[in-house]
C-alpha cells in the first residue's frame, strides 16, 4: 500500500472514534462540537479520494452550518439552573 492509503484508513478511523466519543457524551454542546469536527476529518477523507467539491460542501455546510445551528438551538433551549 502506498502513503495515501495509510493516510486515508488514519483519517477515517479518526473521523469514526470522534464520532464515538460525540455519541458518548453527556454533554449537548459538547458533542455538537464533536460532530462538527468529525465533518471535518470527513471532508479531508473527501478530499484525499480526489472530490474536492464534495469536500468543500462537507466542510461548508455540514461543518460549519449545521454546527452552528446545532450549536445556536442548543444555547438557546437551555434552562437557567
Amino acid at each position: 500500500m502506498d502513503v495515501m492509503a495509510y493516510v486515508n484508513v488514519i483519517v477515517l478511523i479518526a473521523s469514526v472514534l470522534i464520532l464515538f466519543f460525540a455519541i458518548e457524551k453527556q454533554d449537548l454542546l459538547q458533542s455538537a462540537i464533536l460532530f462538527g469536527v468529525a465533518s471535518a476529518v470527513l471532508s479531508i477523507a473527501f478530499y484525499i479520494a480526489n472530490a474536492p467539491i464534495a469536500a468543500a460542501f462537507e466542510l461548508v455546510v455540514c461543518a460549519g452550518l449545521i454546527t452552528v445551528l446545532f450549536i445556536s438551538t442548543i444555547s438557546l433551549t437551555r434552562g437557567e439552573s
